[in-house]
């Protein structure tokens, strides 16, 4: 699948900031930063690709202040630019299982875009980078690297109220077991090759 170039990935992300400034961009950079060292450790990812994913991985929020539309927005706007892997990662980031409905979020879109997003999330087999973007997704704040249980806890008091039930349960763990995962693959903890998490999760340690 085609992929931007890093200079290409950098110009959109500027492009989507000046449309839309927020944290949401500093994310998007912790998110590429994480996915580079990880893969980096990694036998069979290539380092500067997940950097490229993890930049774009929230490239629908270009659209504005929206729910869990921007998965929507991405995936559409990558897919018309001909970046397809790009655009998949927009659409699989936020499903570290594969049911439509498990996000904390609002889907604030029509139906048919429901169906539509929900069939194409459906058609996927996920592959190591659709699960180290879902990975470094739960490891990034604006602020730098944090505990994923510090994340979860941040996305769940933000977006919490849609669609509370027994599937948080389920999608925390998924994202526990991608951790796992990783860390057999890379033979060490992600925290040991994510800097800082210490003072972004707990404040300033003296």
């Amino acid at each position: 699948m085609t992929m931007p170039t890093l200079e290409q990935a950098r110009t959109l992300l500027a492009e989507a900031e000046r449309l839309n400034p927020g944290p949401w961009i500093a994310h998007s950079i912790n998110v590429a930063r994480a996915a580079h060292l990880i893969a980096a450790r990694h036998l069979t990812l290539d380092p500067d690709r997940a950097y490229i994913l993890g930049l774009l991985h929230d490239i629908g929020r270009r659209a504005g202040k929206t729910g869990m539309r921007h998965v929507i927005d991405g995936y559409g706007y990558l897919s018309d630019l001909g970046f397809d892997a790009a655009a998949r990662i927009c659409l699989t980031h936020s499903f570290p299982y594969q049911h439509p409905r498990a996000v904390f979020g609002e889907w604030d879109c029509t139906e048919p875009e429901f169906q539509m997003i929900s069939a194409a999330l459906l058609s996927i087999t996920y592959d190591d980078y659709d699960l180290l973007l879902q990975l470094c997704d739960a490891l990034a704040l604006p602020e730098g690297f944090c505990l994923i249980e510090k994340r979860l806890v941040d996305v769940f008091l933000r977006y919490g109220q849609y669609g509370v039930d027994a599937s948080v349960h389920t999608k925390w763990q998924a994202v526990f077991n991608i951790q796992r995962r990783f860390e057999q693959a890379i033979n060490c903890s992600i925290y040991q090759v994510l800097p800082g998490v210490v003072e972004t999760t707990f404040g300033q340690v003296v």
